[in-house]
């Protein structure tokens, strides 16, 4: 769908765009622009159009490279090259948000080809759409409304023009045929998430202004034929469509990912609580596989892996953890108690006065240094005692 997916106006905003814009650099005096006239009668110099400097020659005598304004001779459909001139200008001047002088470009262009018996609905079509998105743009929604349907006249069915009728029946709180227009766009493209967003906000303001018979009171919507649908399946895609499309699917997987991330680790956290470890070590272990940069993930899997004495697996959560957050004092204290039951006192006793360190009030620290230091006592008390004498003889 791509370039016509605005926000309605007055509901945030979101840019209208104009059906085939090609980029370029508006140049002064081109396009039908007059300038000033001449105060003599000597030939106008090089880069002067109609008495004005042509901002290209302009930026050429300064040393800037020269305007590029080969788009306004780009095609465009079946209209002849004047006509299309007036088009790609017009396409121009709206994407830098001159929507008043798009306007008029769109306007000449209309008025051209009726003077020229040009008889080319798709043509035309697209250039009563665009006109209708600058309407849309300066708030003029009932000449929006009246553009957008001479284009369906034309060309039954079209994305843009039923998108931007929506849009404008919505601003002046036509609901019922906005609501009608959105879902004949969403029967085109289920993929226009800006009809999916106005669907779900009509259909509230209607259940509230018509009770639970809202339906009742709509207009017919029409079905749109199956070769419609799949001609517009089948139509090539721009970059720019193409682009958008990806960036929505990213949006959505991230905001699935996210849901589904809270969900695990919500469950895991409980899981803790009920005492049921092992579960709980396979909520966060698949917490890891979305976010396997979070630290608190680690820190909480090692309390599973304690308890179920997997004190290495523990460990290694903890130096995991700390080298996310190498301050991180649940990380410590866990990894204290993994020496602990892996017999490694010294290490313990190391990872606890750490915790101290960085916070003397962490009392579960203090009492387990007690017990680790009593521990390493004893373990080098038993070392001693089980190390062998070695006697020694005097020389004779």
């Amino acid at each position: 769908m791509g370039n016509a997916q605005e926000k309605p106006p007055g509901s945030g905003g979101g840019a209208a765009r104009a059906d085939h814009t090609t980029a370029g650099t508006r140049t002064k005096g081109l396009g039908g622009g007059s300038g000033d006239k001449l105060q003599t009668h000597r030939a106008p110099e090089k880069g002067v159009a109609n008495g004005t400097q042509n901002s290209s020659a302009g930026r050429e005598e300064q040393g800037s490279p020269a305007v590029d304004t080969s788009y306004l001779d780009a095609p465009a459909g079946a209209l002849p090259p004047h006509l299309a001139r007036l088009k790609n200008e017009g396409n121009h001047l709206f994407k830098h948000g001159q929507f008043g002088d798009a306007l008029e470009k769109y306007t000449q262009a209309i008025d051209g080809c009726a003077e020229a018996g040009i008889d080319s609905p798709e043509d035309l079509c697209i250039l009563y759409s665009n006109r209708a998105a600058c309407y849309l743009k300066d708030g003029n929604s009932t000449d929006c409304i009246q553009d957008c349907t001479k284009a369906l006249e034309l060309q039954p069915y079209s994305l843009k023009p039923l998108l931007r009728r929506a849009m404008a029946y919505e601003s002046l709180e036509r609901y019922r045929k906005a609501y009608v227009d959105y879902k004949t766009v969403l029967q085109i493209d289920t993929g226009v998430q800006a009809a999916h967003d106005s669907v779900h906000r009509i259909t509230k303001m209607l259940i509230e202004q018509d009770g639970s018979e809202w339906r009742e009171k709509l207009p017919d919507i029409p079905a749109v034929p199956l070769s419609v649908q799949q001609q517009h399946r089948d139509k090539p895609i721009s970059i720019e469509v193409a682009q958008a499309r990806a960036a929505r699917a990213a949006q959505e997987e991230a905001r699935r990912k996210e849901a589904r991330f809270t969900l695990l680790k919500q469950d895991g956290n409980s899981l803790v609580k009920k005492g049921h470890y092992q579960e709980a070590l396979e909520k966060y272990s698949e917490c890891l596989t979305l976010k396997p940069d979070e630290c608190a993930l680690y820190t909480n899997r090692a309390i599973c892996l304690l308890k179920l004495d997997r004190f290495e697996e523990a460990k290694q959560d903890c130096d995991s953890a700390l080298q996310l957050e190498p301050t991180n004092k649940k990380a410590f204290y866990r990894r204290a108690l993994a020496f602990k039951g892996l017999q490694d006192y010294l290490s313990a006793s190391t990872d606890l006065q750490e915790v101290l360190r960085l916070d003397p009030n962490v009392r579960e620290a203090e009492q387990e240094l007690e017990v680790v230091t009593g521990l390493l006592r004893q373990s080098l008390m038993n070392n001693a005692a089980h190390t062998p004498r070695v006697r020694h003889y005097a020389t004779a």
